[in-house]
């Protein structure tokens, strides 16, 4: 059994089938190799990009009680702060990301005024009655360049 084993094994290696079963195999398996890489690279960088959001909001929370800076002060100190601890960590982050995300941070904070729809005017008019415009004056949709 053992003869027969050997002979099969040489025979696929001198006719070169066991050459033609390797490449046939790797034309295959290399897509499924580099589909896997591709997959764990997304995953790392979406890690990255939560450690980042985390780092942004504490350094945005950190420095609101800082009456002692200006807001551009304070987003220099962040972005330095954020980008330090990334560079700490080992992580290679850019400037621009880095500056991205506290910006976002800032704008999710409660520092942000938000308007609500009460204070929103869309268009409307509120101090006119209509029934003191003439009649003809009311003109919709004219665009009058003179």
């Amino acid at each position: 059994m053992t003869k027969l084993i050997t002979d099969l094994g040489n025979w696929l290696i001198s006719s070169g089938t066991a050459a033609v079963l390797f490449i046939f195999a790797w034309k295959y398996l290399k897509p499924v190799l580099e589909a896997k890489k591709l997959h764990a690279k997304t995953l790392q960088e979406k890690e990255l990009l939560d450690v980042l959001e985390k780092l942004a909001d504490n350094a945005v929370t950190s420095l609101v009680s800082n009456q002692a800076l200006t807001g551009h002060d304070k987003f220099k100190a962040a972005t330095q702060t954020v980008g330090s601890t990334l560079a700490e960590k080992g992580f290679n982050v850019s400037q621009s990301t880095v500056e991205h995300a506290v910006q976002t941070a800032y704008e999710k904070s409660n520092l942000t005024p938000t308007n609500t729809q009460a204070q929103i005017k869309t268009g409307v008019i509120d101090n006119t009655n209509a029934s003191e415009i003439p009649t003809g004056e009311i003109k919709t949709g004219v665009i009058n360049n003179d």
